[in-house]
């Protein structure tokens, strides 16, 4: 199951912001402001200055937010369709004893592409959407820095390894 960019009991409620249901995800949506999402009366990008000076100062922090983007923005895409099918059992354990039979003939298996032309592009148009809301939340003055500070607090991915 796919999750949002928040889990709804780390949400704060905004009088301009609002959980919307997509599929099983759920998403924050910016809703009501007279200006697009992150960008200030000026025209430029707005960020709290605690937020980035967090970023800046903390490498810690910056390792959590590379996981939850590699979670939000590609791991929870429609790769994890691609991913449900079955996985094929390798006695010897490296798959080299595995092949694929079709009508034109026998593919090793690492020789079979696991995705096809348009999986790959339907992939890359999930995780370049995905990318664009979380920096359109990251650059929110009030959400991204609900997210900075949540990142200063905890791992939101402890199990995964950090960023080298």
């Amino acid at each position: 199951m796919q999750q949002g960019f928040f889990r709804a009991s780390d949400m704060v409620n905004h009088d301009h912001h609002a959980i919307i249901s997509f599929g099983e995800t759920k998403l924050l949506n910016h809703l009501a402001s007279a200006r697009a999402p992150g960008v200030g009366k000026y025209g430029g990008v707005e960020m709290n200055r605690n937020s980035a000076r967090l970023l800046a100062q903390n490498p810690q922090i910056l390792k959590r937010l590379a996981k939850y983007m590699a979670q939000q923005c590609f791991r929870n895409t429609v790769l994890e369709d691609f991913h449900a099918g079955i996985t094929p059992y390798s006695e010897a354990g490296d798959y080299s004893d595995v092949v694929v039979k079709t009508p034109a003939g026998t593919i090793p298996w690492s020789k079979l592409s696991r995705l096809n032309d348009q999986e790959m592009k339907t992939l890359m148009i999930d995780v370049v959407n995905r990318t664009y809301l979380l920096l359109q939340t990251l650059f929110d003055e009030e959400v991204g820095s609900y997210l900075i500070q949540t990142l200063s607090q905890q791992d939101l991915m402890p199990n995964w390894n950090d960023p080298q």
